[in-house]
Parts: C-alpha cells; structure tokens; sequence
C-alpha cells in the first residue's frame, strides 16, 4: 500500500478510535491524553495538505499510540470493529 492510502487508511482507523474513547468514563488525565492524540492528527491533516507523507505517517501513529494507551488501560480494544 502506497504511503499515502496508508496514511488516509489510518486517519480512518483513528476517528473511530475516537469514537471508542468518548463512550467511555475518562479520568480528567485521560482526557488529556485523548486531547493530545487529537493534536497530533490534526497535525496530520496539516503534513497531508502539504504532501509530506512521511511526517504525516510519523503524526499519525503517535497519535494512535496515545489512544491505543488510553483505550487499552480502560479495557477496549482498538483493533475490534466497534459493535
């Protein structure tokens, strides 16, 4: 898979990661972490707009990385269709 259909493909995944996160009770912490995932893939959307795929994949995977923690820790998986 070409980087960018990756990257795209990726973004995708996080959105719904996200929706994953907002049904579940967060500590204030968490929230912020959450937050913070939600920076780095906005940052994404800015490295895609300039076409440098490279640093947008690099922005993205940090930001799953974070989420991934977060949805882990409070016993959701981010691999799972959400049902």
């Amino acid at each position: 898979m070409e980087i960018e259909a990756r990257v795209n493909k990726n973004i995708s995944i996080f959105k719904e990661n996200v929706k994953k996160a907002q049904k579940l009770m967060l500590t204030e912490e968490e929230e912020k972490v959450v937050e913070l995932a939600k920076m780095y893939a906005s940052d994404t959307d800015s490295w895609v707009k300039k076409g440098d795929y490279v640093t947008a994949f690099s922005s993205i995977e940090y930001a799953h990385g974070l989420l991934d923690a977060i949805l882990k820790i409070n016993g959701a998986d981010p691999y799972e269709a959400d049902k």
